[in-house]
């Protein structure tokens, strides 16, 4: 590590607050970002070279949370420095421990030209998961391009904008994948999640919206709850006029298999070639039973499987980064 822990000035030696804040700031981590085409091979290595520092680090901040820092007289100085060191500490125990943070997520247009959107995280609380920014969701979002290539060719040709093309994203969370797929799909796309996760959802639109539109997309949002006709934007009163459906990690609820396929039965054209394209991560055989009956559910309502694939992506709700890598699932849908 270019940090070496034993150079950092130790309780021990009674340094000065500014000298411990100085070497609290240089601790500092910054959220992650992730990268599908990163081999699982690299990630563990990573991970292994980087545990011991990290133990390091651990015992160091906790070195300064628990002492009194007696020789230091101002009462402010030491709070700050308690506070530094307990930010460090959370920094590294997942994204569960963290509190607000921005994340600035790197992407390229299917002409390749890179830009990234910024992202406001809040803290999560209860069970406000919409909060995060899910790996799965920067997994489909660096897919887009190629998902347009292979799968969409159809509705999306390369080199044309598609703002005449209305584009759903449900469950949208902190709308990274609905803005990327405005920005490299150059279309128009309509975000939506559930009232309490809507406030930090229009913020980062509003953030990222000069972005996009110098892409050539468009974006819009709007409450809409699966299973309700009341709280939804009344844009949603008249169906079936997207002619694409994206979602990601979508169902980890028993009923949001059902609540899923029935939204998007409402939601997507029902022109033949419309189509849903829904990744969802398998982090155990519980995700997997959901995955198997949405898809149940989605056939009973006229919507078929028409592609399958996995790609392993990376996530940092724990602490344990060894476990961070997740393969996802992801299928492409159509009416029958």
């Amino acid at each position: 590590m270019s940090i070496s822990i034993a150079d950092l000035p130790q309780v021990w030696q009674k340094p000065t607050a500014k000298e411990l804040l100085a070497s609290l700031q240089r601790l500092k981590v910054d959220p992650p970002i992730w990268s599908h085409s990163t081999s699982r091979k690299i990630v563990l290595e990573t991970y292994q070279n980087a545990a011991h520092f990290r133990r390091e680090v651990a015992a160091y901040l906790s070195s300064i949370i628990k002492s009194n820092l007696g020789w230091i007289q101002d009462e402010d100085e030491k709070e700050a420095l308690w506070d530094e060191a307990s930010r460090r500490l959370a920094e590294r125990c997942g994204r569960a421990g963290m509190g607000e943070i921005t994340r600035r997520w790197p992407l390229e247009t299917q002409a390749s030209s890179p830009f990234e959107l910024i992202i406001r995280e809040p803290p999560i609380t209860g069970d406000c998961l919409g909060l995060k920014t899910w790996g799965s969701s920067y997994l489909l979002a660096q897919s887009l391009g190629k998902v347009a290539e292979e799968s969409l060719a159809h509705l999306l040709p390369l080199g044309h904008q598609s703002q005449s093309l209305d584009v759903l994203e449900l469950g949208s969370g902190t709308g990274l994948l609905g803005m990327a797929a405005a920005a490299i799909w150059q279309a128009n796309v309509v975000l939506t999640d559930l009232p309490n996760i809507m406030p930090n959802l229009t913020h980062n639109i509003e953030r990222n919206q000069p972005t996009i539109e110098t892409l050539g997309g468009r974006v819009d949002s709007g409450t809409l709850i699966w299973g309700s006709d009341d709280g939804n934007a009344e844009r949603f009163n008249r169906k079936n006029q997207f002619k694409i459906v994206l979602a990601a990690d979508p169902l980890y609820d028993d009923d949001h298999p059902e609540l899923l396929s029935s939204v998007i039965h409402a939601q997507l054209m029902k022109d033949k070639d419309a189509r849903a394209i829904i990744m969802v991560p398998q982090r155990d055989l519980t995700t997997k039973k959901l995955v198997a009956k949405f898809v149940v559910a989605m056939e009973a309502s006229g919507l078929m499987v028409l592609e399958r694939h996995t790609l392993v992506g990376q996530d940092d709700w724990d602490e344990d980064e060894e476990s961070s890598g997740i393969e996802c699932w992801w299928a492409v849908f159509g009416r029958r």
